[in-house]
């Protein structure tokens, strides 16, 4: 018998943390289930060179981590190989012989020894947690206790590309602006700092009087040249003090409040939440999970701490019979087609699958206020960086003119 460390939701959506005595860890996990809870790890706890053995395994195993798109891929492989009709060591047994890579076979195979050794799934996902998240294991916890572990997974795969896609669409939108701001902002910096002061000797020589737009770019060039790196330097001192104040949750919350009430990137983050949150909703209770224990998984996969708050005040309410989409709405930050969707799923007891049609919407929402964005963004730097080029130019040739004023 060993002493284990485990973590699970109750039945009230409350994480709730302890240890337990058993032979093994699917012992340990059967018995949080005998009390009601859904077991999300348990580990063995000890002291000494035991747990000092343990932090190396950890480390060892986090070092070895698979990528979000990796477990993707080897989901809806599965997913693929049980709905075929493989059993499921025989299908782990070829995810093994075609891992893309040595460090994703030895993930496999630690999975697969794992399960024939007796382990359910979820238990040996247990072992992996930098690969495999807590909405990933809850899942699959839920699917193998209604034996619909094939569906299952073939949902997670489709929640997880659709994730991948939601990301790469935000990321792939702001290349092209991005590059553009930096090609501007180097034009600007090269002008100031190679270009202009290329005629400051002629300048002095001639002993003209500079009109003062020429004076300030002179000396913004000379700053430039004589501080760029040190300024640089405090930009990144700079980037890092607000990363650091914004671990603390009371910035962090007047931060998250703030992009929330921006004219365009709010609207377009409110998007991305509402889909994020329909979406990982409607797929844990199209599994069976229930609507408490699905909220506080869900809390997981949200990094505002705005909407962290409603969705709390949300799960309350919803524990005392009121449902969810009147909290919501309260709360003020989905939007309204969200809520709208939500009560009608509560009202026609669909929750899950309104969830998902919700998610589905604000997703092409989110497609088309990124495409409006980019259209946007583009011409404003594009004018902002020929009005700063311009700006420069037509100073230098007022400075320019004023010596021809002086020569006669």
């Amino acid at each position: 018998m060993a002493s284990y460390r485990f973590t699970a939701i109750t039945p009230t959506g409350e994480t709730v943390r302890g240890t337990t005595v058993a032979a093994t860890e699917a012992e340990a996990v059967a018995w949080i289930r005998r009390q009601g809870n859904i077991p999300m790890r348990a580990e063995p706890s000890g002291g000494g060179l035991l747990e000092a053995g343990l932090r190396f395994e950890v480390g060892r195993l986090s070092r070895s981590s698979l990528r979000r798109q990796e477990v993707t891929n080897l989901t809806r492989e599965l997913s693929v190989m049980l709905g075929a009709g493989q059993d499921l060591d025989r299908a782990m047994r070829f995810l093994v012989e075609t891992a893309p890579n040595p460090r994703v076979g030895r993930v496999l195979d630690g999975l697969r020894a794992a399960v024939r050794d007796g382990s359910t799934l979820n238990a040996a996902l247990m072992r992996y947690p930098d690969s495999f998240p807590r909405l990933y294991i809850g899942l699959i916890r839920a699917a193998e206790a209604g034996g619909d572990l094939s569906s299952t997974l073939e949902r997670l795969a489709t929640l997880m590309e659709r994730e991948r896609a939601l990301v790469t669409t935000l990321q792939s939108a702001m290349i092209y602006p991005a590059m553009l701001s930096l090609a501007a902002i180097g034009s600007i910096v090269l002008l100031l700092t190679k270009v202009l002061p290329q005629f400051v000797p002629l300048f002095e020589q001639n002993g003209a009087a500079l009109p003062k737009s020429t004076q300030f770019l002179i000396t913004a060039g000379n700053i430039l040249s004589s501080y760029g790196l040190f300024l640089l330097l405090g930009l990144v001192l700079l980037a890092v003090l607000a990363r650091q104040m914004l671990r603390q949750e009371r910035t962090r919350l007047v931060a998250d409040r703030a992009m929330l009430r921006l004219p365009i990137i709010g609207l377009l983050m409110r998007e991305v939440l509402a889909a994020r949150f329909t979406r990982t909703l409607g797929t844990l209770l199209g599994n069976g999970v229930p609507l408490i224990a699905a909220m506080g998984i869900v809390r997981e996969v949200i990094g505002n701490l705005a909407v962290l708050g409603a969705i709390d005040h949300a799960t309350e309410s919803a524990k005392g019979g009121a449902g969810l989409s009147r909290t919501l709405d309260k709360a003020g930050i989905f939007p309204a087609r969200a809520i709208h969707l939500l009560r009608l799923g509560e009202e026609t007891a669909q929750l899950g699958t309104m969830a998902l049609r919700a998610a589905e919407i604000h997703e092409e929402q989110v497609r088309v206020r990124v495409g409006r964005l980019v259209a946007l963004l583009v011409p404003i730097i594009t004018v902002i960086m020929g009005a700063a080029i311009a700006g420069i130019v037509s100073s230098l040739l007022l400075a320019m003119l004023s010596l021809n004023d002086l020569a006669q």
